[in-house]
């Protein structure tokens, strides 16, 4: 079936989820190059682009974690492409040493570099906000509100990157990324011509007296960018009166909502920035000339109202400036309530709109857990019988991050993603516990590699579980490079967890199927006095991407057949989701249930199999 994002025609308008609308936006600009690490927010674009298939428009890849994407993206920009490097807020982290150095050397081809912040955590552990990167790294930065901006903006991006030789980011937040909107096509071209390579050690070897005089290049390209700023369609005025409001990005968006439902367009005057750095101050100082008091409207760090007031000071303008307060704060996601509370304050009047019926009390929280038949739970249960609380437990990012819950309580500390291995490692150092660190497939390939080569190095003492789920499960099941299915091609190339761990210098390591609670248990229970690191791989493809990805399905579910301790054990103990209390007796939901049979390990007089 043809996609609307290959071959939708110039004037067409489409109904897109804001990261679909990115790659439309790319797409139009003639990305030809595409390189990622998955991660929520942004992971709709990546996996987009790989659904598409459009081999002959683009190349594309999965890379192992974000710096080797940013540097995949820069080195295909190096070489005349105009490349896509995508990851969330946090990715960029991992990712900002090439970056620092890219913006000095410069790009020839262009680079564009999608940044989609989580205010609110909504699966993320912080609100950090990027906007800090395009000021500490020297980037031009485009926040859009509206899906038609992210298709627009994502263009304009690509041309502003090859215009300047520079990286520019996108900046967007969960709200942007999947919210849904009617975006207007532009003309879909062939992919942009890849520049010529030329030769110039003395731009793009960063050695010192390299590095000096390219910052007085990339100063150069920044002021280029603020004139652009002053001219982008994005840095527009509206609205009348003595009364101002400043706004970026997604709080736009909120704010025109919020003007509209309070009927007060007439009684402000409104100056809206959608290239947020550099800021065009020709602009701002015009503005703030024309108001008494100004309030400054943006989601996150207070990063454009100091700007304002710093600005304001400079021209020596008596313009009272406004921002984070009570109602606009730092902390999660804003709302056309809140802001709109916050304009009403600004205006001393009343703020007229509903604030929404009150949320209901005493209803059973829904926390966020394993899904039933996870073969993380099988093992996390497994560890919990062999060591009980007598171990601290690193944890990592990924799916298995929810065995922190109890019953399970299969996490003590989270540093960053990769970690589990190295801060595992200097806890047991410091504390002289037994530590039993967790981490999964994908995120082993993304940077737990290292951390183990410290831990042999070192000769730290360790127990290392890898749940290798065959998957990228958390993020939708992208592909890595230990994914053994065939999804990737008969060309895949595929890294063997085990050899790779034993190359390491690791001599006690054991592969053992998850579901398989003796074969798990007596592995651990053989570790669990040795010295040194040692090293369990627990492989079982994650349930939903065997059903829905690998059309693999039980054909069988579980059903208590005698009440008693042992049932208990199922619902208190492994806690799986499928098990709950009916008219006070232990059962089973076959709704639910996925046919690991775990249970029937744990309670075998208790749990019998049948047929679906």
């Amino acid at each position: 079936m043809s996609n609307p994002l290959l071959t939708g025609a110039q004037g067409e308008r489409h109904l897109l989820l804001g990261n679909e609308a990115i790659v439309r936006g790319a797409l139009e600009a003639g990305v030809n190059v595409v390189a990622c690490y998955p991660g929520t927010p942004s992971s709709e674009v990546p996996d987009t682009f790989y659904r598409l298939g459009a081999r002959d428009r683009y190349k594309m890849e999965y890379s192992v974690n974000e710096k080797v994407a940013m540097e995949v993206a820069a080195g295909a920009a190096l070489g005349g492409a105009m490349s896509l490097v995508t990851m969330k807020h946090v990715g960029l982290n991992v990712a900002a040493d090439p970056l620092f150095t890219a913006a000095y050397t410069g790009l020839p081809g262009g680079m564009v570099v999608l940044s989609a912040d989580d205010p609110g955590c909504h699966s993320s552990q912080n609100e950090q906000d990027n906007r800090h990167y395009a000021r500490a790294a020297g980037l031009p930065c485009l926040e859009p509100a509206s899906a038609q901006e992210a298709k627009d903006m994502a263009r304009y991006a690509f041309r502003l990157a090859r215009q300047l030789q520079q990286p520019v980011m996108l900046r967007t937040t969960t709200r942007l990324n999947h919210m849904r909107g009617p975006v207007t096509f532009d003309q879909l071209p062939e992919p942009a011509a890849l520049l010529p390579w030329k030769k110039e050690p003395t731009r793009y070897v960063p050695v010192p007296a390299v590095a000096l005089v390219r910052h007085h290049e990339l100063e150069k390209s920044l002021a280029a960018a603020r004139e652009l700023a002053e001219q982008a369609e994005w840095t527009r005025t509206s609205g009348q009166g003595r009364m101002g409001i400043i706004s970026s990005g997604i709080a736009r968006a909120y704010l025109a909502d919020a003007l509209y439902a309070g009927g007060w367009n007439e009684k402000v005057r409104v100056l809206e920035l959608g290239m947020t750095w550099p800021l065009p101050e020709k602009a701002l100082g015009e503005f703030l000339r024309s108001c008494e008091k100004v309030l400054v409207v943006e989601e996150g760090a207070p990063l454009l109202e100091k700007e304002v007031r710093i600005l304001a000071q400079r021209l020596g303008l008596d313009v009272a400036i406004a921002g984070k307060g009570d109602v606009l704060t730092v902390y999660g996601e804003y709302s056309v309530t809140s802001v709109a509370r916050a304009v009403a304050a600004f205006l001393g009047c009343p703020c007229g709109i509903n604030e929404g019926r009150a949320p209901e009390t005493g209803l059973p929280n829904r926390p966020p857990n394993l899904c039933p038949g996870c073969s993380h739970r099988a093992v996390y249960y497994a560890v919990r019988q062999v060591y009980g609380d007598d171990a601290a437990y690193s944890s990592d990012i990924g799916c298995y991050t929810l065995g922190m819950l109890p019953p399970l309580r299969m996490a003590d500390f989270l540093v960053c993603m990769g970690a589990s291995v190295s801060a595992g490692s200097g806890f047991s150092w410091a504390s002289g516990k037994p530590v039993v660190a967790f981490i999964g497939d994908s995120t082993f390939f993304h940077s737990g590699m290292t951390g183990l080569a410290n831990a042999v190095f070192n000769k730290h003492d360790l127990q290392l579980v890898i749940l290798d789920n065959g998957t990228t499960a958390m993020t939708g099941h992208q592909p890595n490079p230990g994914m053994m299915q065939d999804v990737l091609g008969e060309d895949a190339a595929h890294l063997d967890i085990e050899a790779i761990v034993r190359a390491f210098g690791v001599t006690e390591v054991a592969k053992v199927k998850a579901y398989n609670l003796r074969a798990v248990t007596r592995a651990l229970e053989d570790f669990k006095d040795k010295p040194g690191v040692r090293v369990l791989i627990a492989e079982e493809p994650c349930v939903l991407y065997a059903r829905r990805r690998l059309k693999k399905a039980s054909p069988q579910v579980a059903e208590v057949v005698e009440q008693g301790a042992d049932a208990e054990r199922c619902l208190e103990q492994l806690a799986c989701p499928a098990f709950y209390r009916r008219d006070g007796a232990v059962a089973v939901d076959e709704s639910l249930c996925s046919g690991c049979m775990v249970c029937l390990q744990i309670a075998p007089k208790a749990i019998k199999a049948r047929k679906r």
